[in-house]
């Protein structure tokens, strides 16, 4: 996405989810047939770059507002709303000079260097993602990042632009190994969590907010189909998610009750699931109904 021309700009200004380009007709997307197991395309493995002082990496001008890219290795924290681009841009040049690909783990910046990796949190499923930022956007207003389309995917951000927590990786962190610690970064900015007690079946809250009863689920409570709304390497993270999580009654049968919440300790993850349900079609179902209602997109598990 040089400056060398005039079309680079206006391709810069598009890099905002499903914008209509001006006089294609037509809006961004998905593929119609995308490609099966993308939830299970790896993060992006941060390495140290070197950052050029030219190159993408220079002031440049949009609608008349000008930006400034970061020339040196420097911490950025910020919030807002994230949005995905697709098949329109998919094989192009991006601001790197690097071919675009949706199904790659990539994103696109205002003004983070190039390149630079980036974790992207979702707060309202607790996902989270490391991103390679090889590209500039998005330029709509109210929007800190544009992702590829895998990245939206695992994120649960396929349904339109959501708030995400966007946090780039410093030399010192990847050099250290420290961008490894799940969520370590933006955890933060979110209040402690309630005082936790391990338990045979998963970790709770000692004390559930107010008019939300949590038990720890056990036995043949414990089996069924479950909802997985976010995996965590730390422990903590995996309970601000649940202490958080205030998720609407999803039994479409005429039951009223929410979903138990809970927090499973399973293969070095700490898994948030709601549940549980008695087949995988009400499972799914209640998914659906969630996806609608909040934007998410959980996963249907059984518990044996």
């Amino acid at each position: 996405m040089r400056r060398t021309a005039p079309a680079a700009a206006i391709v810069l200004l598009l890099l905002s989810a499903c914008a209509t380009r001006p006089g294609s007709g037509g809006r961004d997307g998905p593929d119609v047939r995308p490609p099966s197991g993308l939830e299970r395309v790896p993060d992006a493995e941060p390495r140290v770059e070197p950052l050029r002082n030219a190159g993408p990496n220079k002031p440049y001008e949009i609608l008349g507002r000008t930006y400034v890219p970061l020339a040196t290795d420097l911490p950025l924290r910020e919030s807002g709303g994230a949005s995905w681009y697709g098949r329109k841009f998919h094989g192009r040049p991006t601001a790197s000079g690097e071919t675009y690909d949706m199904y790659a783990m990539t994103a696109a910046h205002k003004t983070m260097p190039i390149p630079s990796y980036a974790r992207v949190r979702n707060p309202a499923n607790g996902r989270e993602v490391v991103l390679r930022i090889n590209d500039r956007g998005p330029f709509a207003d109210g929007r800190v990042i544009d992702l590829s389309y895998t990245a939206a995917l695992k994120l649960g951000l396929l349904n339109g632009v959501a708030p995400v927590e966007v946090v780039r990786l410093t030399f010192e962190e990847i050099r250290s190994g420290r961008w490894r610690v799940a969520g370590a970064a933006v955890a933060a900015a979110i209040p402690p969590p309630l005082s936790t007690r391990p338990s045979p079946a998963g970790l709770l809250p000692d004390d559930p907010p107010p008019g939300e009863s949590l038990q720890s689920p056990s036995g043949a409570s414990m089996r069924g189909w479950w909802l997985q709304l976010g995996a965590f390497r730390v422990r903590d993270s995996a309970l601000q998610l649940q202490q958080r999580l205030q998720l609407p009654a999803l039994d479409d049968a005429g039951g009223s009750a929410a979903p138990t919440i809970a927090v499973f300790d399973e293969d070095g993850l700490f898994r948030v699931q709601a549940g549980p349900w008695a087949t995988r079609a009400q499972a799914q179902a209640a998914a659906d109904k969630l996806r609608r209602q909040l934007g998410t997109a959980p996963l249907p598990l059984e518990r044996h």
